[in-house]
């Protein structure tokens, strides 16, 4: 029989119309596989059925369940309450993002970053009517590493300070495009991440790739993208 024990969930609370936010204790019973989400259901499920969270696939392909847990972006799906190894798990919602409710923030902002990097959240053809599928291919799909979760944005200590930079998910598809343009056009790409907003504003703190859950490694791409516009720079002074 697998191991019981009880855990404090130490939840964040906000409501529209609330004058500040607050946290909510619960004691959730867990085994050696319930994980964060699962907890949070059982918390909505038996204890406050007004707790907001949103989720989706239960196993990190949506990007959907992203959260700060004791102060560390994770997706919730996939984050073992045991192996955090506290007595109280805290859960708060992602930071660098309009709050909604509770543990949901607004992410159409950052969504819209896609589209700026050329990329934009196509997952079905009704949204690119000129496009054709390959014979024998029921619609489109993505197979790019990013899940869109949010969770490099959130840990991101520069998009906490400037709220013009582009962001290393904007960045990391921008690269993205550079190395498989489908169509794009790169130079538009390299004009659009060659600002002080943009991949020079990184400050190389490497948050965002440690708490990537698909090694989509953004830091890394935007050190690509630099270490590109550079080799063009010195390519146009000195031939």
């Amino acid at each position: 029989m697998a191991e019981q024990k009880n855990v404090q969930f130490r939840v964040f609370r906000y409501k529209q119309g609330d004058q500040a936010p607050h946290y909510d204790t619960f004691n959730v019973p867990i085994n050696e596989r319930t994980t964060v989400l699962e907890a949070l259901q059982a918390i909505r499920r038996d204890q406050d059925s007004t707790l907001i969270l949103r989720h989706s696939c239960h196993h990190a392909s949506c990007g959907t369940c992203g959260m700060r847990v004791n102060g560390r972006e994770v997706l919730a799906c996939v984050t073992n309450v045991m192996e955090l190894d506290t007595p109280v798990v805290t859960v708060e919602p992602l930071e660098n993002a309009p709050l909604v409710a509770d543990l949901v923030v607004d992410m159409g902002p950052f969504y819209d970053t896609f589209t700026q990097a050329h990329m934009p959240l196509i997952r079905q053809s009704e949204f690119l009517p000129e496009s054709e599928v390959a014979e024998g291919v029921p619609y489109h799909m993505r197979f790019e590493n990013c899940i869109e979760c949010g969770l490099c944005v959130s840990a991101c200590p520069v998009v906490s300070t400037d709220p013009e930079y582009l962001g290393p998910a904007a960045l990391a598809a921008a690269w993205r495009v550079v190395e498989e343009p489908r169509g794009e056009d790169p130079e538009q790409v390299f004009a659009w991440v060659d600002t002080e907003h943009g991949c020079w504003r990184c400050h190389v703190a490497m948050e965002c790739s440690e708490v990537c859950p698909s090694n989509v490694n953004p830091g890394h791409n935007i050190m690509a993208l630099r270490h590109q516009l550079t080799k063009r720079k010195l390519s146009a002074l000195f031939g």
